[in-house]
């Protein structure tokens, strides 16, 4: 079975998890929500899942961190909901990759220590082994694998967003983009993906896409709420956590963040320092009990789900030299 196909079914469970577990939320009680949209609670005091240690797998823990007592895990906090953001006091940072570095804390026996920083000083800072992990919305590469070892915990997908209202239902393949005018920022995977299959249609004698680029997230989305686009093409979990809480957009379409190649989110660790195993059990761990599906449910991020971790797996591929 694929990762994505495994993702498939996991999200499938979470779904049926969700449902069993229904009932009222402290965590999200009293939060802010815009209009039919979903509560989610932004504020400082997240009361985050917790997991219970496992004696079997924190012994697994190389000795210098257990003797240290915490695990120092770097993410990038600036402002990336739901996966890593700062709350409604502009400090405390929280989101997905939190909870989850959370639970793994947990489940090793460690206090969590969590640092925010930059994208580019968070692989020096794994590297030099400042932090000891990253969670940060990191995509396995062969070419990261060089240097760092992956535990995974989500598929990478990026997806299709319209407004409620649009006639658009589903994007599934180039030809169902074919005289659309869709927004992308320059220079990322999705791009690439979305100049592919217009080269595609075009080839086909289809209508060509027109690409349209603004500055940041608020201007996308004022170009979609006023019908100067017709989709916005971005990374799944920031798209997938504006639709549910805004109650203005929907998701008609995700493929891999690797366009033609399956990719996988993953904690990072330095290359063989011996921690990557214990993250995968941890992982593990808390996929099967649950707790992992309340997170990803409470993030909204459920369909980017995967049913076990895995070490190092196939990575996005080198690319050619210029």
């Amino acid at each position: 079975m694929s990762r994505l196909s495994r993702s498939i079914v996991a999200a499938a469970l979470l779904a049926l998890a969700s449902v069993a577990c229904a009932g009222p939320d402290p965590d999200q009680t009293g939060a802010p929500s815009a209009p039919a949209g979903a509560a989610v609670n932004t504020s400082p005091e997240q009361n985050r899942v917790r997991a219970e240690k496992v004696d079997a797998i924190a012994a697994l823990v190389p000795q210098p961190i257990r003797e240290r007592g915490e695990l120092v895990v770097g993410t990038t906090g600036a402002g990336n909901p739901p996966l890593s953001f700062r709350a409604d006091d502009d400090t405390t940072v929280i989101g997905a990759e939190p909870d989850i570095a959370q639970l793994v804390a947990d489940v090793l026996g460690l206090e969590l220590r969590l640092e925010p920083t930059s994208w580019e000083n968070l692989f020096l800072a794994i590297e030099s082994g400042q932090y000891d992990a990253g969670f940060s919305n990191i995509t396995v590469t062969e070419e990261r694998k060089d240097k760092y070892d992956f535990a995974t915990y989500r598929v990478d997908t990026v997806s299709f967003e319209v407004r409620t209202d649009s006639g658009i239902e589903r994007i599934a393949e180039p030809k169902d983009v074919a005289g659309l005018t869709i927004s992308v920022s320059s220079g990322t995977n999705q791009e690439e993906i979305l100049l592919r299959w217009d080269e595609q249609n075009r080839a086909a004698g289809l209508a060509p896409v027109e690409f349209q680029y603004y500055q940041n997230v608020g201007d996308y989305y004022l170009a979609l709420d006023s019908g100067r686009i017709d989709a916005y093409f971005g990374p799944n979990p920031s798209l997938a956590y504006h639709a549910a809480v805004s109650g203005t957009t929907k998701i008609v379409g995700s493929v891999s963040g690797g366009g033609d190649v399956e990719a996988d989110i993953a904690a990072m660790t330095r290359k063989d320092n011996g921690l990557v195993a214990p993250l995968e059990q941890a992982l593990d761990t808390v996929i099967a009990d649950g707790r992992y599906a309340e997170v990803l449910e409470r993030w909204k991020l459920t369909s980017e789900a995967v049913a076990d971790s895995e070490v190092n797996p196939p990575g996005l591929p080198r690319k050619a030299a210029s």
